[in-house]
């Protein structure tokens, strides 16, 4: 069932890296059509009703995020209806220091995390990739009872989420279907802004790649098509995103915390980064946004303890 999906690769399934490289490669490998994307998938329900893509962050630790998906999915009753899938976006460093194969797509460092081109076999942008996956979910001859899509993910995964959301190509095929898409964005360290504007005064001749892609509009990457800012903020008011943050982030010197000057004019630490992007979409648009804000009360970083609050298990699994 589902053969096309997922083609277990034992021998892969285990492999350790040390403290440079990732711990984990999925084991799965789903066919693009640039490559094999290393991908960790559970069990299939029977009866697939929500297919839940877990976005790991920079660790790239799909398989950790795979786990507490399925957790948050049995704790609100949801796993006899819901598959969840973790895409493994590894870059080139993974593929020198396990075995892997030629026909895995890999990218340079942390260019997944703004849509960039892989650099083997062929290029493709990590946005693409996700764009092929859903794709593939809309076929109603493989998914017949699919209703709904949530794209989620925490922390640098967080951020692939939001810039995914701003960019991600129309879908005729799950419009067709009446298929939902949803968005969770969970405790992201920066968001791409609409224009220049940013809520902490900071020396702009200093930071000069504040408003770079992907902290702003300006260097977008090849997979926007040349978009105006105006356009892609015009459809992403409309998309539904959920912006999830623990109350307890709030940490300015969090190790994983970007420091840099382009996102510290967002924000001292996550919590109020996070408020700050609503509060600006929100001035933006008066007429309203199809987005809302929802805090977990008692949860830092940490994204097992988000998805799996009740919060959390609302927000993912929402009907």
């Amino acid at each position: 069932m589902h053969r096309w999906l997922l083609v277990l690769l034992i021998a892969c399934a285990t492999a350790q890296a040390d403290e440079h490289g990732v711990k984990e490669i999925s084991p799965g490998r789903l066919l693009l059509k640039e490559g094999e994307m290393a991908v960790g998938m559970g069990p299939a329900p029977a009866k697939i009703e929500r297919v839940l893509i877990i976005i790991h962050g920079r660790l790239r630790n799909a398989e950790t995020y795979r786990r507490s998906a399925e957790k948050a999915a049995e704790a609100a009753g949801q796993s006899a209806n819901t598959l969840v899938i973790a895409p493994q976006f590894l870059n080139e460093t993974d593929a020198v220091r396990h075995p892997l194969a030629d026909t895995v797509l890999r990218w340079k460092g942390n260019d997944w995390m703004a849509g960039g081109l892989s650099t083997a076999p062929f290029a493709v942008s990590s946005f693409a990739a996700l764009d092929q996956i859903i794709e593939r979910i809309a076929d109603r001859r493989q998914f017949p009872d699919v209703k709904q899509i949530v794209i989620a993910g925490h922390s640098g995964g967080g951020q692939v989420v939001q810039r995914y959301a701003l960019l991600a190509h129309d879908q005729p095929a799950l419009t067709a279907a009446g298929v939902k898409i949803r968005y969770v964005v969970a405790n992201p360290s920066s968001y791409a802004y609409f224009n220049e504007q940013r809520p902490v005064a900071f020396d702009h001749a200093r930071c000069t790649g504040f408003n770079r892609w992907k902290y702003g509009m300006t260097d977008m990457p090849i997979y926007a098509g040349g978009q105006t800012s105006s356009q892609i903020e015009g459809v992403y008011i409309k998309r539904d995103v959920t912006y999830l943050l623990g109350q307890q982030d709030t940490d300015p010197q969090h190790p994983a915390l970007d420091k840099g000057c382009e996102a510290e004019a967002q924000g001292a630490y996550r919590l109020v980064r996070g408020h700050n992007f609503f509060d600006y979409l929100l001035r933006r648009n008066p007429q309203g946004v199809n987005q809302r804000l929802v805090e977990v009360p008692g949860v830092g970083h940490n994204g097992d303890g988000m998805f799996t609050s009740p919060e959390g298990q609302k927000v993912l699994f929402s009907q």
